[in-house]
Parts: structure tokens; C-alpha cells; sequence
């Protein structure tokens, strides 16, 4: 009968070859373009979008958009009705407790939502105005 001896690998060396696992934190932004009566109306998001944690001089960065179109194209907005759209971003630091959402943008327009709490699930819903 043969014997099987499993070679002896040094601990340092197993924790060198286990998987480095980083979890992808991100903050979902739910924005509501509250109704209006005008018709014809036009709206885009800029990817010099951010979310600002000033406090901690930290930028999370928009790496997704839903329901809505970037620069330089636009999105229409149907009259009387709430328009939904949805942003991605990078995560927040674990100790930022708010956060503005602010559209950088060169030209007049941009929307800048300030001092918006922190929650456990980094998913928000905001109007934009």
C-alpha cells in the first residue's frame, strides 16, 4: 500500500495565493425631473457629474447612467409627468456621513443637490430642480 504525503506549504505562501477579493462599492441615485407643463423638454447629464463629500475633499465618480442620455445628447421629457432617471457612482468613503450630487458642467444649468445624509444602503432618491 502506497502512502500519499501532501507537501507542507508555508503559511505565508498560502495567504500569497488566496484570492485578493476587493468588493465594488457603488451609490445608486434614483432622480426625479419633477413634472412640467412644457413641452418640448430637453434634458442630459454630464459625465463631470459627481458625488462630493467636501468635508473628506473626495469625488465619487458617475460610471453609469439609466434612463438618460449623456453630453452632448439629450433626452426628451414628456409633459405633466415625472421623469425617472438613475446614476451610478463609485463609492462613498466609509466615513463620509453626506454628500452633495453636483453637475459640473462650463455653461449655466447644472443642478447641484447639497447636504444629502448618508444611509446603510447607498441607494437615494432625489428631485432635481
Amino acid at each position: 500500500m502506497t502512502t500519499i504525503t501532501k507537501p507542507k506549504i508555508s503559511p505565508e505562501l498560502l495567504e500569497a495565493l488566496q484570492p485578493k477579493v476587493e468588493v465594488e462599492k457603488q451609490v445608486i441615485v434614483h432622480c426625479c425631473f419633477p413634472r412640467s407643463p412644457i413641452a418640448d423638454m430637453l434634458i442630459r447629464i454630464w459625465s463631470s457629474t459627481f458625488l462630493i463629500d467636501e468635508s473628506l475633499a473626495h469625488k465619487s465618480t458617475l460610471i453609469h447612467h439609466e434612463n438618460i442620455s449623456l453630453f452632448p445628447y439629450w433626452t426628451e421629457v414628456p409633459p405633466m409627468k415625472d421623469y425617472w432617471f438613475t446614476l451610478i457612482f463609485s463609492g462613498l468613503p466609509k466615513e463620509c456621513k453626506t454628500f452633495d450630487l453636483k453637475e459640473e458642467i462650463p455653461q449655466e444649468g447644472g443642478f447641484w443637490i447639497k447636504d444629502i445624509k448618508r444611509n446603510s444602503t447607498d441607494v437615494y432618491k432625489v428631485n432635481i430642480t
